[in-house]
């Protein structure tokens, strides 16, 4: 019997159907009222942490890896479909769907795995939102680190107005940086030949040690493991028609919604990349991994005086998004997986401080070269996570008894067992030769 009638605790309780979704009105205006879910998974996608190896893959090695930003992106956006397919057609976010389904030791290590990468999301989010305050006011990098500790109560102050205003709120954000990177490309004037020909994949992204360490970074930054969390859960926030045609129309509207999001995210990505490599590795600055050193470099290389102040805007925004999207992931992992219900403020505060604390001590042993590369290691933490969200979640979506009528079909159960395949192949590379 699928999990939607024997359902085992709302997720996201205070959110749950809270989003009306018009009947009997056109298509078009049905996908405004799903518009939203797709946009906050979005911004795990553009996060900070996607800047520093963005940036350190575009001086070191061009347009190259823009290859690794959009098969990333494809996977994220299959990947992302079966977490909105499992939200509706089951009633169970990730979490819960582990908690139901898997033996209690399993489900207790799958939650501290998700804890990790929660942390290590956390972590990118407090360094770069750091490095963007000291960019813009010159604060020092460890008293920014502290300060932000007080983002743990925004996602509180949003909430009090419904989650279709913290949808408004992200979505501006998120206009703010794409236009930040459009005015940035612009001045640029980027290779396009170049782009077109970095697209395509080459053999030496696996076998080149340094290009393989970045291309992981990109895909620990790209496809988040707390996204599939977070989206099978906030899907659940629109009331859309209980029965076999509603889920069949909602799974189609949220896939749309999802992918319109994530195609903004590959713009942001793909043009933070470009930008480092138009303006940093054709001049043969191919040092350029800080994402300071960027800042500093942008105006004076692009002879545009407003580069590198815009470029810190859009750090900034990118932090601020970050930050309420990874409260909500904490908040549906530890009551998915528990059944434990934290106050918002504590569950945030706990995490941000589990993300401060080595944040601080990096910050103040290494200095603001440590915060760069701290940044591109939580990526690679993350990706090194992705297996236990992503073999959860293409194994529920392909049991009818979990999905009912809604069971992937074998085409895309087929393609997203490749792309699971593919990110445990790299992990793997990455760990060889670690060690």
């Amino acid at each position: 019997m699928p999990a939607l009638e024997t359902p085992i605790g709302r997720s996201l309780g205070e959110s749950h159907r809270s989003v009306q979704v018009p009947q009997g009105a056109g298509w078009l205006r049905k996908l405004g009222a799903f518009m939203g879910p797709g946009f906050l998974v979005a911004v795990g996608y553009m996060d900070p942490g996607n800047w520093a190896t963005d940036i350190a893959g575009g001086s070191a090695f061009g347009y190259t890896l823009l290859s690794v930003i959009l098969l990333s992106n494809l996977m994220a956006i299959v990947l992302q479909a079966l977490a909105a397919r499992l939200g509706i057609a089951a009633g169970l976010d990730l979490a819960q769907a582990c908690r139901q389904h898997y033996r209690r030791p399993v489900a207790i290590v799958l939650w501290a795995l998700a804890e990790i990468a929660i942390i290590a999301c956390d972590l990118a989010e407090v360094l770069g939102t750091a490095i963007a305050l000291q960019l813009l006011f010159d604060l020092p990098l460890v008293y920014g680190v502290c300060v932000t500790a007080l983002d743990a109560f925004l996602i509180l102050a949003l909430q009090r107005f419904g989650f279709r205003k913290l949808e408004a709120f992200i979505v501006g954000l998120l206009a703010i940086i794409a236009g930040c990177f459009a005015y940035e490309l612009f001045h640029a004037a980027p290779d396009f030949g170049a782009i077109a020909q970095g697209l395509i994949p080459t053999p030496g992204i696996v076998t080149d040690p340094g290009k393989l360490y970045l291309a992981i970074g990109i895909l620990g930054a790209t496809v988040m493991p707390h996204n599939l969390y977070l989206h099978s859960s906030i899907v659940q926030t629109r009331a859309f028609v209980v029965d076999d045609a509603g889920r069949r129309e909602a799974i189609g509207l949220a896939t749309v919604d999802s992918t319109i999001a994530l195609a903004l995210a590959f713009f942001i990505n793909a043009a933070i990349l470009i930008l480092a490599a138009a303006v940093f590795h054709t001049a043969g600055r191919t040092d350029v991994a800080e994402i300071g050193d960027a800042h500093q470099l942008l105006a004076p290389m692009m002879g545009v005086g407003a580069a590198s102040v815009v470029f810190a805007v859009a750090l900034l925004a990118s932090g601020q998004n970050s930050t309420v999207t990874g409260t909500l992931a904490g908040q549906i992992v530890m009551e998915g997986f528990l059944h434990i219900r934290l106050p918002l403020w504590l569950r945030r505060l706990v995490t941000r401080l589990l993300a401060i604390i080595p944040a601080v001590f990096v910050v103040g042993a290494s200095g603001d070269s440590g915060a760069t590369r701290l940044l591109v290691l939580s990526q690679v933490i993350l990706s090194l996570q992705l297996p236990f969200a992503v073999v959860p979640l293409v194994g529920f979506t392909g049991r009818r008894d979990v999905m009912g009528a809604f069971v992937t079909p074998l085409w895309l159960r087929t393609t997203a067992w490749a792309i699971a395949a593919i990110i445990i192949a790299l992990n793997a590379t990455l760990l060889y030769g670690m060690l």
